[in-house]
């Protein structure tokens, strides 16, 4: 799931903003531009009832403590990939959610009466996908290996998604969301055991806290 926002909204006004700011992370990471990307769907088509704020599902990562850069024609890069380092070589930077608090909070503030704003997060599953691969992949072959193989450190690495995850989310309705969404693009991958452990588990946690 790519930009929530940049989906609906490939109208001229976004093309033109994301040319003035030079990289996607840079307009995530700037709460003005943000908050405008997040509000010009409404304003193109002012009959939606919901903006969803303009982010992306590896911000959870980033916080966690991987270097993130989107690769032009390429897609997303996280560094050091877990497939081949240790989740405890990482160092936290919860600050690195902060400005799409402080965007929720903008678009609040400029939200119609009677529109709802919808914030999100990837699940732990999809999220684990690109931190162990460091890019995404058409079967998730590198995370379902690891899986398989060393159980106890992919549980280690949903275990830390899911914990910033839950926090990450409770910001976000803090500053200003009404509902959360989770996104589980690559759930489809697993069998079905492998699905109730990676999957539903860790995201049954979420909802519940």
């Amino acid at each position: 799931f790519r930009g929530s926002a940049a989906k609906v909204c490939s109208g001229p006004e976004y093309r033109q903003l994301r040319e003035d700011k030079g990289s996607f992370l840079d307009l995530v990471y700037d709460p003005d531009a943000a908050a405008e990307v997040t509000l010009q769907p409404l304003k193109r088509f002012p009959a939606l009832d919901a903006a969803i704020i303009f982010s992306d599902i590896l911000i959870v990562p980033f916080a966690i403590g991987q270097n993130l850069s989107f690769v032009a024609g390429e897609g997303p890069r996280l560094t050091p990939p877990l497939g081949n380092s240790e989740l405890a070589e990482l160092q936290s930077f919860p600050g690195r959610l902060d400005p799409i608090y402080e965007t929720i909070r903008k678009v609040r503030q400029t939200l119609g009466a009677g529109k709802t704003l919808i914030g999100f997060s990837g699940s732990p599953w999809t999220v684990a996908t690109y931190m162990v691969a460091g890019q995404g992949s058409r079967d998730q072959t590198e995370t379902r290996r690891l899986a398989y193989s060393d159980p106890r450190k992919m549980q280690s690495i949903v275990d830390r998604i899911a914990e910033v995850t839950i926090d990450y989310l409770c910001g976000q309705i803090d500053a200003g969301a009404e509902a959360v969404q989770l996104f589980d693009s690559w759930s489809g991958s697993l069998a079905p055991s492998e699905f109730e452990r990676w999957v539903i588990a860790p995201t049954a946690r979420i909802v519940k806290r």
